[in-house]
């Protein structure tokens, strides 16, 4: 007999809430990043170096996280 993946209610609301935090706070990383790059939030001119280590950390953070998130979860699914 087949088993099949059957995710319930609670499985995919807690799945959507982990992407969704995910991406919101690459979302948050990324906007800080080129906040403090070209303002004076934190240094006179900005800090450049500082930001965009922000904007890429954050980027990859919202695109490529949850991927490796889902790509877990489905793996412990199948055990």
């Amino acid at each position: 007999m087949d088993r099949e993946n059957h995710v319930t209610d609670e499985e995919a609301k807690r799945h959507f809430i982990i992407f969704a935090v995910l991406r919101i706070g690459g979302l948050a990383l990324f906007l800080l990043g080129i906040a403090i790059a070209f303002t004076d939030l934190l240094k006179p001119g900005g800090w450049k170096l500082l930001g965009g280590i922000l904007v890429i950390v954050g980027a990859i953070e919202a695109v490529i996280s949850p991927r490796l998130v889902k790509r877990s979860m489905d793996r412990a699914d199948d055990k």
